[in-house]
This record gives C-alpha cells, structure tokens and sequence, in this order.
C-alpha cells in the first residue's frame, strides 16, 4: 500500500494538548486523566499554570465544542478497551499510533499483549519523550512500518501478532488524512490477516457534510458554521496534515461489510455529551455542539 496511514506528529500533539488539558481539571470535574500527556506538549509548563478553565476557554475562541469532542472521542476508546480487556480480548492493535498512551495510562489485563504500529520516526520520539518504567512498557510491542516498501500484515506477525487470538483494532483520528483506497486496503488486509479470528475495530470518520454542508454537523445555534469548519481543515493542512476525505454513513457501513464487518455502534459528540459530560455537570448547550467526526465500533464474527 503506497499511501501511508502514519504521516507526521502535528495532530498527535495536537490530541496530547487536549488530553494535558483535561486532566488539569479537578478530579470530580474531568473526564479523562492522563499524566502523561505533558511530556508530549510544547509549553505544558505555560498551559499548567493557566489551568484548566483558562485553557479550555482559549479553546472556546477556536471553536467552541472542539476540546470536548476530542475528549468525548478519547474516553469512548478508553472505554471501550478497557471492556474490551474484561471481555477479555487478547491483543490490541493501535494503527497509527502516534503518542496514543492508552497502554500505559488505562487498567488493562496484564495478560493483553498490545501493538503500536506506525513510522519508526515518531515511535522513537514517543519512547524518548516516555519517562522510565512507564506503567505496563513490558506489554507493549512497537511495529514500524514503512508503507512504501513493508507489509502491515507481515510486520505484525514478525512482531509476534498471532492472527488466530481475538483482537481489537483502533484507527482514530486517521482516516480523514488519506486516500479512501488506502482506508479500504488497510480493512481489506487487516481483514484477510484475521479470517479464522473474532475482532473488533474502532474506526472514526469526518462526515462528508463537514465538507459539503457544515451547518449540517453542528447544534442548532452554533455561529458561523462554516467559517469554523474552514478553521478547523486549514489548521490541519498548515501543519502538513491536510484532510482529505469525507464519509457518508452509507459509504463507510458499505466499506466495512465488504470487508467482513457489521457496525454495532455509531457515536458523534451530541450522543456522548450527556454520557461523559453531563455527570460532571459541564454539559454542552446545544450552540455548542461540534458533531466534528464519528466514532464506530464494528465486529467480524466467525462462525
């Protein structure tokens, strides 16, 4: 596969930022925890004594919703690998990994031998930027591959993947960034890879309306939609992450069973506002809902 899923680390530190923000919240207060995000944010020592309040209001000025949506993003992963891990699956597959910390940070099965694929590049800055003795390093296994010249399949079985163990795999915050044949390659092998196996796959996709009709993906209310929407796309594309491409639900539930799988879940922010933000009483209004992706759980079952 010629086009790469792995490119360059400047949304990856843009995730890291959301996640340092958000455990800067008072316990009772914040959704996610991550202690470990800071070492993989520029100025982390600037954005700690602002405090959380003052950093999620900056982030308001960009685009109210977006903070809390890659935060709603995150605590359904987190969620649902840790269910995952006391349904007991037996491998984890991070494609694109990036500075994802979910092996470290999350209480997983230490029977759980989980996989973070991508460039070797951003692997070794993740391993330089990690303290030592980081919570649960012997459990993780990094695979770098390099699309132009490497199999995904044949690295992950030289790294010890056994194709015949349950598994769950993770693509977020991936597939707007490349070709929608590089979507479907990447399903198509991962699917043939695991024929005589139970797994599941959480994928996250960029609504196709995002692009052609923003107004559509956000609450009612919320001001200047498509100025926002054009924000959001040109910050990606000024750090060398350009998006790409855009799905209806149609096209990425036809894209997945042709690959062997059945959606069992679809999620946007205004579905997980009231199941992660509500209970900490920071509930968005309606004005501020950002439907900027979904979030998609799918199953391939063998019978």
């Amino acid at each position: 596969m010629s086009d790469t899923i792995f490119r360059k680390d400047g949304t990856a530190q843009g995730v890291a930022k959301q996640r340092l923000i958000e455990s800067l919240a008072k316990p009772d207060k914040r959704v996610i925890f991550d202690p470990l995000a800071k070492n993989f944010v520029l100025g982390s020592a600037i954005m700690k004594l602002m405090g959380h309040k003052l950093n999620v209001w900056l982030s308001k000025k960009l685009a109210p919703g977006f903070h809390e949506h890659l935060i709603a993003r995150t605590r359904f992963i987190d969620d649902f690998i840790e269910q995952s891990s006391d349904e007991g699956i037996e491998q984890y597959v991070i494609l694109g990994a990036g500075y994802d910390l979910r092996g470290h940070r999350l209480k997983l099965s230490p029977k759980l031998k989980i996989f973070e694929v991508d460039q070797v590049e951003v692997q070794d800055r993740k391993r330089s930027k990690l303290p030592m003795n980081s919570p649960n390093s012997e459990n993780i296994t990094y695979v770098s591959v390099d699309f132009n010249q490497q199999s995904l399949s044949e690295q992950l079985l030289k790294a010890g993947f056994d194709k015949n163990k349950t598994t769950v795999f993770t693509l977020e915050g991936v597939t707007q960034y490349i070709s929608k044949e590089a979507v479907i390659s990447t399903l198509g092998e991962l699917s043939t890879l695991t024929q005589n196996a139970n797994i599941t796959l959480y994928l996250s996709y960029v609504d196709v309306l995002f692009n052609e009709n923003p107004t559509a993906c956000f609450g009612a209310g919320y001001l200047n939609t498509e100025k926002i929407a054009n924000r959001i796309k040109n910050m990606s594309a000024k750090v060398g992450e350009p998006w790409i491409s855009f799905y209806s639900a149609q096209e990425v539930s036809n894209m997945l069973v042709n690959c062997g799988f059945s959606i069992t879940t679809n999620k946007t922010l205004e579905d997980l506002n009231q199941l992660y933000f509500s209970p900490v009483g920071r509930a968005l209004a309606e004005e501020h809902i950002f439907n900027l992706e979904h979030s998609v759980i799918a199953k391939k079952v063998v019978i």
